[in-house]
């Protein structure tokens, strides 16, 4: 969603490198780039204004001119700027305290509330509650069957006494939502549900019934939240859109929907920022799984390119076996060989963390390779665990023993090619040295591991065999040409450094060769 415009504002602070002090020539520069790559992205205008503007403020004043780094600290102005048109802050769910707590979505026709409705609900229940449906939108032709769809999918109730339109509204009119509505709340009280999902008819925003109709379901039923429910996609008119809803029913909060489109996103920048009320969901795939917490400083981070880690880190604790973790940590500390089943189980955890590509998008700099990741092709973990399953279980523990002819069978039992089956086994074999190398005495270049500088054994080995420090000369000219020598040597280190779009984040003129990896190693990575 973010693509173009992150491009836009990492090629602007890349400018802005190597740069011991800014003018303000150079903070006008780098103001007038990021307004127009914000106009771009379709942010409203006057969004625009007021960022660029509090931008230019701070970029001039103190905290940049008083700065180690000018550069890095205009990159933390714009991020923080960013969380704040973004909300600011995290906004979850307000539950009541007695009786059920009453959710209400409205939107345009067309912006997924009903598929959101099994999202949010499906969230919902894995939190601990336990949600019901209510089917209200009576006026879409098949929209009750489509959220009783939804919600067997999510494995949640739905209540839908009125069939709803359908291709014959003559056979089946359509009935009260407001009635059906408050007999939902009731239903759920009864049945002891703890969270109610109301799902009402898409409308447009000039349509005056329709959102009448929004009103009198809202008064019925007294909802803890009012959901706004917008496509990402719209543009410019998202705060049209917005301001009707608004006024019409008063909404709480903002769910964006559609959010892995290749639109260019201002919605999501403008939406909370002129209408003052949160982003609390984000919506960012067809499966019900596609759905998450909307947190403004993680979602402005990905923006800058700075990655989403924490984001990562939570889907990884959600989906992690940890009994599986824990045999591999004792495997790994007993110095146990790394064999082929070993690695299938580990590609079935990555499998159900969900899309590599998402996974590997939320890392810092990602958007250097990100022609490499939509090129990736998901079926790859398919096709390495067929290969796996095509071995026998002696095979996956013994690999050395796979020959010209057992390669030749696997690959057909995988339907394969024999190059993919010799690529998988090279690669096999780069990673059990790297995790033999890691347990025996730590791999070069990690700190903290076993064999480094302050770690043992490893650590006198690098300090005796480390080049004895060369002795000051005693001519004092020749002594302010040495030091002269080491002040250059430490600034073309210092410009060798990957620094990155920002906070020292690796970027477009990283270099791989730079780090310190083991030999072979991407051989492993398939390069």
């Amino acid at each position: 969603m973010f693509n173009s415009l992150s491009d836009r504002l990492t090629a602007t602070f890349k400018n802005l490198r190597g740069k011991g002090r800014l003018t303000e020539a150079d903070v006008d520069a780098t103001v007038r780039e990021i307004r127009r790559a914000l106009l771009d992205a379709d942010v409203a205008v006057p969004v625009v204004r007021e960022f660029t503007g509090r931008v230019r403020e701070r970029a001039l004043g103190a905290e940049v001119s008083a700065a180690l780094n000018p550069s890095q600290q205009i990159v933390k102005i714009v991020n923080e700027e960013l969380v704040e048109i973004l909300g600011g802050e995290t906004r979850r769910i307000r539950l009541a305290k007695n009786g059920p707590t009453i959710i209400m979505l409205a939107g345009l026709q067309g912006a997924g509330k009903t598929t959101l409705a099994g999202k949010l609900s499906k969230w919902l229940k894995a939190q601990g509650h336990s949600p019901m449906l209510v089917a209200c939108d009576l006026q879409r032709p098949n929209a009750v069957t489509q959220l009783q769809v939804v919600g067997q999918r999510a494995n949640v109730p739905v209540f839908a006494p009125h069939p709803g339109a359908t291709s014959s509204e003559l056979e089946h009119p359509a009935g009260d939502p407001v009635a059906v509505a408050r007999a939902g709340v009731e239903e759920a009280r009864q049945k002891l549900h703890d969270v109610v999902i109301v799902d009402t008819a898409g409308r447009l925003g000039v349509d005056a019934d329709m959102m009448e109709q929004a009103r009198q379901i809202r008064r019925a039923i007294v909802p803890n939240e009012v959901l706004f429910v917008i496509d990402a996609m719209i543009g410019q008119d998202a705060v049209n859109t917005a301001h009707a809803f608004d006024e019409g029913v008063n909404f709480t909060g903002i769910v964006l929907s559609k959010l892995d489109g290749d639109a260019r996103g201002g919605a999501a920048l403008s939406v909370a920022s002129v209408t003052g009320k949160p982003v609390m969901f984000a919506s960012t795939g067809e499966g019900l799984d596609d759905f998450e917490l909307f947190h403004p400083d993680r979602m402005a981070s990905r923006i800058l390119d700075m990655g989403d880690v924490l984001t990562l880190i939570e889907q990884a604790e959600k989906s992690w076996d940890k009994d599986e973790a824990a045999r591999m940590a004792k495997k790994f500390a007993d110095q146990e060989d790394f064999t082929l089943d070993d690695f299938l189980a580990q590609m079935q955890q990555i499998r159900n963390m969900g899309s590599m590509k998402k996974m590997l998008m939320m890392m810092p700099g990602a958007q250097n390779i990100r022609q490499q990741l939509e090129q990736f092709d998901e079926r790859e973990i398919d096709r390495v665990e067929a290969i796996v399953r095509s071995m026998t279980p002696h095979e996956r523990v013994a690999p050395k023993i796979i020959n010209g002819s057992r390669r030749a069978r696997i690959a057909r039992g995988s339907g394969v090619h024999v190059s993919e089956v010799n690529g998988l086994l090279e690669r096999f074999a780069q990673a059990q040295k790297m995790m033999k190398k890691m347990a025996q005495g730590g791999m070069p270049g990690m700190p903290g591991m076993p064999g480094m500088p302050g770690a043992g054994g490893g650590a006198r080995k690098n300090a005796k065999n480390a080049p004895k420090k060369k002795a000051k000369s005693g001519n004092p000219a020749k002594a302010a040409q040495e030091r002269k020598d080491a002040e250059a040597r430490r600034a073309n280190a210092a410009k060798a450094l990957p620094t990155g779009a920002a906070f020292g984040q690796q970027g477009s003129d990283f270099d791989p060769s730079q780090l310190n990896l083991p030999k072979g190693f991407d051989k492993f990575l398939g390069k």
